[in-house]
Order: C-alpha cells, then structure tokens, then sequence
C-alpha cells in the first residue's frame, strides 16, 4: 500500500461531499470545447530523407487536442514535426485519443483501433482522468501494465513513451481542495508509472514535474500564466507546442530512444 495514497484518502474521505459540489460548479462553469481536427498527417525534412518513421499518439483528452484546432498545432503534430528536423526524417503522425478516457478505456476502446501493423514510437499522454476519477495507486499500475502488454502484443519493438502527468495543481478552474487532493493523487500515479515502466526495456517515461514557473524560466517565456490554457484545465496552443518539444528534445537526446530508432529504420 501507497503510505502517501492512505495518507491522503484518510485525510479526504471526509471532504468527499465538498469535494463532489465544487466538481460539479467546475464542469458548470468550464466550456466544453472540441477536440483537435485532422488526426493524422506527415511531416518532412528541409534536406532529402529516405527513412520514414511511423508515430502514434493515444490517451485523453490532451492527446485529444482539447483547446486547439487543429493537431497539426497541437501536441503530436509539434512534437512530429520537431523529430523529423531533429533526426531528418519523414514522419507519418496518427491520433487515437478522446477526452475523458482512462487507461483501462484507452486499453479497451482504442488499442484496437490502431491500422497497420507497424509503428515505430507510441506517445502516452494519461493521468488526468484516472485521478479525477480517484483511481487506487496499486489498480492504476495493472492498468498501465496491462495498456503496455497490450501495445507490445500489437507492435513489438515499437518504442513506448509516456508523457508527463498533467500538472493539476495549476489548474486555474481548480479549487485550492481540488488541486490539493487530485494534484497529490495525480503524482502519487506519475511514481507508480515510473516503477511499472521499469521493468521494460523498450518504454519510457519523462515524469519531470510540470510548473509553470520552471516552464516560464526553462524557456525563457515571457507570457503569463494564464496564456498556458484554454478554458482553465486544457491547454492552449503554447502549452501544446511548449510541451512537444520538450518531450521531442527528451527523445532526441536519450540513447536507448534514438539506438532503437535507428534499427528501425
């Protein structure tokens, strides 16, 4: 048993009725906005490239593209077309992703609906929902352990990795108990997600905690703090971009990725 998880809980359960009347004011007042259009495309180099590498995205509503228009701006079209500057390559991009989606749905609903019987890297963007939901520690690593299963069942040898947990305690349509209690959980499953990707040698995980303050002063931004979302919770189209290329930059520089990559090619 998770000692901070059983910390929490016992310290939450009495705040349970709070915790479901401020959710309910927080879904009222937030938009729904839709997700990304054009879930696919290809992104080529400035030089020639014979090598083309084939990119999947899959998770919630981030991956969804929830606050832009389009995906091309969004996550996986940034993040495919700063791997193709960085290692000359033609890219192929697909999304699978709806908002709301937990891991054991993603599993469920849109594993099987990948095409095609190669993929050469699979991006993960999960979290939010699995701790809004109150998911249990111990339910969520079999859960994330079974969606790894499942990929390299379908793909073997493809490389797996998983994206930031998405920082809840930034959230500005969040309640100070909201961020609190969901913002604690959501990191107490980043620490579980980082102990399950472990075990396996082809998947990853870049779980540095997000904070607008360190994004602001890593990037030399100048925008504030509010420029980083959408409607409150989602993202905007500089978040997106900001964080594509921080987890491109991470791929582009961690051996293990890039020697994979390169026998695949």
């Amino acid at each position: 048993m998770n000692i901070r998880y059983l910390s929490g809980a016992i310290i939450s359960i009495p705040l349970l009725p709070l915790m479901y009347y401020q959710g309910k004011r927080i879904r009222a007042n937030v938009p729904k906005l839709p997700e990304a259009q054009g879930v696919q495309g290809q992104c080529q180099p400035h030089g020639k490239s014979q090598s083309t590498l084939k990119v999947v995205s899959i998770g919630e509503s981030t991956i969804a593209g929830v606050g832009v228009q389009t995906h091309e701006e969004g996550f996986t079209g940034t993040f495919a077309n700063e791997l193709s500057r960085r290692f000359n390559l033609n890219v192929t991009w697909q999304v699978y992703a709806r908002s709301g989606y937990t891991a054991r749905r993603v599993e469920e609903k849109l594993i099987p609906k990948i095409t095609g019987d190669h993929v050469d890297l699979i991006l993960v963007g999960l979290g939010g929902n699995d701790a809004f939901t109150l998911n249990r520690p111990s339910k969520w690593k079999a859960e994330t352990r079974s969606l790894i299963e499942s990929l390299n069942s379908k793909f073997p040898g493809a490389i797996i990795v998983f994206c930031n947990m998405p920082p809840i305690k930034e959230f500005p349509a969040f309640t100070s108990l909201i961020k609190f209690t969901v913002g604690n959980l959501v990191e107490i499953l980043g620490e579980e997600l980082q102990k399950t990707v472990d075990d396996y040698e082809n998947v990853f995980y870049f779980g540095e905690k997000i904070t607008l303050k360190g994004w602001i002063d890593k990037f030399q931004l100048n925008e504030k703090k509010e420029d980083f979302f959408s409607d409150g919770v989602h993202p905007s189209k500089l978040t997106y971009q900001v964080w594509a290329k921080d987890i491109a930059n991470r791929v582009s520089k961690n051996e293990r990725i890039k020697n994979a990559l390169q026998l695949r090619r």
